[in-house]
């Protein structure tokens, strides 16, 4: 359960790079058969961006201490 109260912008940055982090997730699987499909540049961009407009980009560890507050098994 999240503890941590995230601005807007935070939360949406944390949102951003949990669906980045599924996309390479399935990207990488490593079931038998052929690879998953490349990580779409749309999904990294948009992690960049909330990064960005939360004030988080170049700063990782405000960052993933956010993203371990609200969202710990990550």
């Amino acid at each position: 359960m999240p503890t941590a109260v995230l601005t807007d912008r935070e939360r949406t940055a944390v949102q951003a790079y949990l669906r980045l982090l599924h996309t390479v997730r399935a990207a990488l699987d490593t079931h038998p058969g052929p690879p998953g499909p490349p990580v779409p540049p749309s999904v990294l961009a948009e992690a960049e961006t909330a990064l960005s407009q939360a004030g988080l980009r170049g700063n990782e560890e405000s960052f993933f201490r956010l993203l371990h507050d609200w969202h710990p098994d990550q």
